[in-house]
């Protein structure tokens, strides 16, 4: 399995970066990781309408490059499906059992995504009605990756 991960901005804290690091150690096991960053744009303190569209047009175009054609694409909305751990973990491997080897998850900047990366997802996924740093979100995503991976396998993982 082949998982990448499509982020807007670069993890600019240590302590950030050593935790992706952790969880690309540990998914090591289990599946191919890669991640992408492209560069998020720089946005006002309050931003007009327009100029909310110019930055996640921008963003949405970088993110969407980095997209392969044979990709599965997951896209963390906040209005996307949830689920718990065990069925994200049923999720995946069924996409797993139905030939599905690529898997690009991704990632918006502050503003979120664009009308076109999410219209090119195939699932829209939320982890909760909460905002988070997308710093902090690729953090969950990976221990959420490998818990589903730890559960797949019948592996201990913590409850």
């Amino acid at each position: 399995m082949n998982i990448r991960i499509a982020a807007a901005g670069r993890l600019k804290e240590r302590y950030w970066r050593d935790a992706v690091s952790e969880y690309e150690k540990r998914l090591g096991r289990y599946c191919s990781l890669s991640i992408a960053e492209v560069q998020d744009e720089r946005t006002p303190d309050q931003p007009s309408e327009h100029e909310r569209e110019l930055i996640l047009t921008k963003e949405g175009g970088r993110l969407l490059k980095q997209i392969p054609e044979d990709s599965l694409c997951i896209a963390l909305a906040i209005g996307g499906k949830r689920f718990d751990s065990e069925g994200f973990s049923r999720y995946l491997k069924q996409q797993m059992d139905h030939g599905t080897s690529n898997i690009t998850f991704v990632i918006g900047g502050s503003l979120g995504l664009s009308s076109e990366v999410l219209g090119r997802a195939d699932l829209l996924l939320s982890f909760s009605d909460f905002t988070f740093p997308h710093q902090m979100m690729r953090v969950i995503l990976l221990e959420q990756i490998y818990r589903s991976f730890r559960i797949m396998k019948n592996e201990p993982y913590h409850k």
